[in-house]
Order: C-alpha cells, then sequence, then structure tokens
C-alpha cells in the first residue's frame, strides 16, 4: 500500500499546502494562557440523584411507572365500591388502541396526540373521584354541566362542619389534585409513546397483542373477577355517557322553560285559593335527612317509631291528630332546597339548572297561594347564614334567619342553632304575638343536618333562653372523629338527632299550639349512604297535624294513615304532585283551570 492511500480522496497527490488545506495550527502557548486553565475549574460530576436519574435502569423503571399510571387511569372506577383490585385485572382497549397510533405518527403529531390524551385522561379520572363522592353522599353522579356550582356549597359545609382550617385544607387538596392529575397522566401518555416511536416494531407487536386479547375476551365474555368483564372499555364508555348526559342536562332546560308555564292555578283568585284553611295558622316544616329509613331499618326504627307512637299519644290528649302518608324526593342525601322547591313549586326540581330557572320564573308556589289569599308568609331558616334573594321568588313577608335570631349559644357543627331554640325564637317573634293575620311558615329545621354530632338535648322550654345554656351539652358530646371511626355510631347518631327533632317539634304544638293550627311536616331526603346504604328508596315521611275535624276530613280522600307514622303500605307520591293535591283540596271547587 502506498502513503498516497491513506490521504483524502479529493486531494490531488503531491499538491502543496497551501493557506486554505493547510491544517489549523493550535494557538500558541503563553504564560497567561498557561495561568487561565490553571484557574479554570474542572466541571462539578453529576450528583447521585442525577446520575440515577440518567441510568438505563433508572429510564426503564420510569417508563414502566408512567405505563402503571396509564393502566390505572384507564381503568379507574367512578364508584367506591369498585375500587378494588378486580377493577384492575382488565385489558383496557383504549391502551391497544393509544399504542397502535403513537408508535407511527410523525413526532410533532405524536407529541400534540399524546398531550390531548393525557390531559383528557387526568379530566376523567377527577371526574370519576368527584362520581365517587356524589354518589356516596347524593347517590348519583356528578353532572359536569350543573353541579359545579354545588362544589361551593361543599365547601361551605366543610367549614361551618369542622371549621375555616379545614375549608382552607380542602381548597388547597382540591387545587393540587385538579393540576397534579392531569400533569401526571401527560407526563405518562408523552413518555409511553416516545418509548412506542423509538421500540416501533415492539410497541406494534404489543398493540397487537392487546388488541386481539382485547376481541378473545370480549367475545367469550372472559372474566377473571366474577361479574367483571376482563374486555374492558371503561375511559371510552365514561367519556361518552358523560357527553351524553351534558348533551341531555341542555335538553332537559329547554324543556323545563315550557313545564314552569303549565300551571292550572296561574290565575286562580285569591278568596278561591285555600279557602277551606281561612284562619288557620299553616306551617310547613322541613325536617332535615328525615327518610324512610328513619321508620324501617332496623338500627333506627325502634328509637324513632317510639318517639312517633309517644307523641302520637301526646297531642291526642291535647285534642290533635295526624294523617301521615309517603313522597319521593328529588334529592337523596343533601341538596335540601331541591325538596323545598319541588314540594312548594309542584315541578319536579331535580338539579341545580331547574332550581335556576324556577326562581327566575313566576312560578306560583304554596307560599305565594297563601300570600295571595291574605295570609302573612313567613320563612324562619335557622341555617341560612348569608341573604337569601329567593325568598322574593316564594313570596315571603318576612324572612327570619340565623343572622337575626339572636342565638348566643354554641354552634351543633353544621347547625348553627338547635331546634328547640329556633321553635321557641318563632314563638316569641311570631306566633304568639297578638292581633296579628293567620300565618303561613316554611321552617326547615336542621339539628338532624350531617355530620350529627354534637346533637343538641331536648330541654325544658323556659331555659332555652338566649342559647348559651347549650354550651355545657356540646362539651359532653362525642367529637366527629370519635363517631365517624364506626358506621354504627354514625347511624346511632343520626337516629338521636332525628328522634331529637321530633321530641322538639311535638312537644312544641302540645305547649304552644292553639285551635287554630295546622302543621305539615316531612322530610326532605334521605340521609346520605353511610346510614341509607345501597339502593335505599328516595322516600320520606310526610304528616298534618292539627285539631280541626274539618281538616281531617278534608284528607279523607288522601287515604293517608292516622297518627304520626305512615304505614308501609300509605300511598307514595312524588313531591312535586303534592302542590296541586293540597291547593285542590283546600280550595274553593273550581278554582284550578282546565
Amino acid at each position: 500500500m502506498q502513503p498516497t492511500d491513506l490521504a483524502d480522496p479529493q486531494q490531488k497527490p503531491d499538491e502543496p499546502e497551501t493557506a486554505e488545506t493547510a491544517p489549523e495550527s493550535e494557538p500558541a502557548a503563553t504564560p497567561e494562557t498557561d495561568q487561565a486553565v490553571q484557574d479554570e475549574e474542572p466541571p462539578k460530576p453529576p450528583g447521585r440523584f442525577r446520575r440515577l436519574l440518567r441510568s438505563p435502569g433508572a429510564a426503564i423503571s420510569l417508563t414502566v411507572l408512567a405505563c402503571v399510571i396509564l393502566f390505572v387511569a384507564l381503568l379507574f372506577p367512578n364508584v367506591l365500591k369498585r375500587l378494588t383490585v378486580g377493577s384492575f385485572v382488565r385489558i383496557p382497549i383504549e391502551l391497544g388502541l393509544g399504542l397502535a397510533v403513537v408508535a407511527f405518527v410523525p413526532r410533532r403529531v405524536r407529541i400534540v396526540l399524546a398531550s390531548i390524551a393525557g390531559v383528557v385522561l387526568g379530566w376523567l379520572v377527577l371526574e370519576k373521584s368527584l362520581d365517587m363522592g356524589w354518589f356516596e353522599t347524593l347517590a348519583r353522579p356528578f353532572d359536569p354541566v350543573l353541579d359545579w356550582e354545588l362544589l361551593d356549597d361543599t365547601y361551605g359545609f366543610i367549614r361551618e362542619a369542622y371549621g375555616q382550617g379545614a375549608g382552607y385544607a380542602a381548597i388547597a387538596a382540591v387545587a393540587l389534585l385538579a393540576i397534579g392529575v392531569p400533569a401526571l397522566t401527560t407526563w405518562a401518555a408523552l413518555r409511553v409513546s416516545a418509548a412506542a416511536a423509538r421500540y416501533q416494531k415492539q410497541a406494534g407487536f404489543a398493540a397487537g397483542a392487546i388488541l386481539a386479547a382485547w376481541v378473545v375476551a370480549f367475545t367469550l365474555g372472559v372474566q377473571v373477577v366474577p361479574k367483571v368483564p376482563l374486555a374492558a372499555r371503561t375511559s371510552v364508555t365514561y367519556a361518552w355517557d358523560r357527553a351524553q348526559q351534558a348533551r341531555a342536562g341542555i335538553a332537559n332546560e329547554a324543556r323545563f322553560a315550557d313545564e314552569v308555564k303549565i300551571d292550572a292555578f296561574k290565575n286562580a283568585p285569591g278568596d278561591q285559593l285555600l279557602s277551606a284553611l281561612r284562619g288557620k295558622d299553616v306551617i310547613f316544616t322541613f325536617v332535615e335527612s328525615y327518610g324512610r329509613n328513619a321508620l324501617e331499618a332496623p338500627e333506627l326504627a325502634p328509637g324513632v317509631n317510639a318517639v312517633l307512637a309517644a307523641g302520637t299519644e301526646k297531642l291526642q290528649q291535647s285534642g290533635f291528630a295526624g294523617r301521615s302518608g309517603w313522597l319521593t324526593s328529588p334529592t337523596f342525601g343533601g341538596n335540601s332546597w331541591l325538596a323545598h322547591s319541588t314540594l312548594l313549586s309542584g315541578l319536579w326540581i331535580n338539579n341545580q339548572g331547574r332550581y335556576r330557572n324556577l326562581t327566575a320564573s313566576d312560578r306560583l308556589t304554596i307560599t305565594s297561594s297563601f300570600k295571595r289569599a291574605g295570609w302573612d308568609t313567613v320563612s324562619v331558616m335557622p341555617g341560612a347564614t348569608r341573604a337569601f334573594p329567593e325568598g322574593n321568588f316564594y313570596g315571603y313577608n318576612r324572612i327570619w334567619d340565623s343572622r337575626n335570631l339572636g342565638y348566643q349559644g354554641p354552634k351543633f357543627s353544621w347547625a348553627p342553632m338547635p331546634d328547640q331554640y329556633t321553635l321557641k325564637q318563632f314563638t316569641e317573634r311570631e306566633y304568639a304575638k297578638p292581633n296579628r293575620q293567620p300565618l303561613m311558615v316554611e321552617m326547615p329545621l336542621v339539628s338532624s343536618h350531617t355530620p350529627w354530632t354534637p346533637i343538641p338535648e331536648f330541654i325544658d322550654w323556659d331555659a332555652v333562653g338566649d342559647g348559651s345554656v347549650y354550651a355545657d351539652i356540646v362539651k359532653n358530646q362525642q367529637s366527629k372523629s370519635e363517631t365517624w371511626a364506626f358506621s354504627r355510631r354514625v347511624k346511632k347518631a343520626y337516629g338521636d338527632s332525628i328522634e331529637y327533632t321530633l321530641t322538639s317539634l311535638i312537644d312544641w304544638v302540645k305547649t304552644y299550639g292553639n285551635d287554630d293550627l295546622v302543621l305539615v311536616y316531612l322530610g326532605d331526603h334521605q340521609p346520605s349512604k353511610v346510614v341509607s346504604g345501597e339502593n335505599a328508596s328516595h322516600d320520606v315521611p310526610i304528616t298534618i297535624i292539627t285539631k280541626d275535624a274539618a281538616v281531617l276530613e278534608k284528607l279523607n280522600t288522601w287515604n293517608w294513615t292516622e297518627g304520626l307514622a305512615p304505614n308501609a303500605s300509605a300511598p307514595i307520591w312524588p313531591m312535586n304532585e303534592f302542590r296541586d293535591r293540597f291547593l285542590t283540596t283546600f280550595s274553593s271547587p273550581g278554582t284550578a283551570a282546565h
């Protein structure tokens, strides 16, 4: 081999070097440059953590972690009882489809698709988590269109029941999850998609294997865990269902605008409305969370029914009699205002959109019917801590709430004051006033509001005073953490709270009720699932108490049960039917338009 064979093939043999072809010479060393080189600090080696992250083992581990995150997110359920190992022993079809797509698209498209998929998947996990909370308390999924404003009420409940610190902690946790979950799923999607693009052949085989296994499992109905199909399409189905729910919600609002205009009593003359109740004081009282379970569940019924049986006898001795039935509430476990508005308006108000549209309308309510007929209409709202603008819609002349009832005692968790105090204040401020008009009153009683601890004790009416007497009662109660440590304690606390409110209300009728009293009291909804259990109905008891035989005779056509406790076979009406039945029964014949 000749020496010229190792030379650059573009250089001609024996061609003299020129300035252009001559190699660059190193700059001449000087004492100054030598000193500068000596003064330069050698580059720092990467730290242990950074070296660990750069290692092949760590890279593989992070990719595996990203796969696990996507796998869990795709199979994450939206019902708490399904959050089991069995729910994750499944094959998500979305994982196979995703791998098949991102492995073979250009880099920019892959990044965009993975980012969108990660954000959407994180959002679905968050909404499923909201579903879990909604199912546990309200027995329904979170509505992605209408329920966002209920988060403010949730925060208010946490703050009132557990303190301002707990409220701030809840906000911080929600913010952290709202940012952290989509960020985590997006990182996982980007990392897995990058690995799939780097190893296209392997990713293609993996996608094919996942899809083939899914098709076989789906076709054969394979179940590794009983009643849980191995072939899963959880996220796709869930996203579709939520989209359909949102679409149905929007259509429902449009239909409601027509429903609210249909009202047989809209133009009913005041002198014909409620003519059979002229001169009566008519009080509608909602007992918080007073549901059918309180009268029928084995752990609750003995105590509650004993109070009702003793109350029936006690009131009979004072000349009162009662009739009781069942209503089906539009809500469960909370959102009491939906039940209030349903009963009073005669429309089915089962979500916040309908409630908002109702209170912006001119719909005739039971309250405004009494007002049109000449009654003095009053609301007593011990649970309200701020202004209630909907009062104008309902037709109240005055509203008493926690800000103007003069209570000086301790709070009972969410309830600002005990029900017995509320009843005593109502008596002094309205009911016992001389020379007044007949009253129509709407009064929610709230001592039986979750978390059912601490619970007031029934005391002598003369000892109620300004409420400061309750300070010692609160001190002797179990803490929330002690009560909620066991479900049996929660159920007992709920039962005790119902017994307290019913005892207070019945004794108020016996002590202060006059010959013109007509009391309608009912539950707003069942308690949450921790008390009611799975598959509980939406039924609540309703009772009408009076001394007037003519009023009781009007109720004969309703076929309700005598006394304060309805029989299991008593009629069950949807709550929205009550308004028209009540107005028809107690108004002059022909009052309703046909």
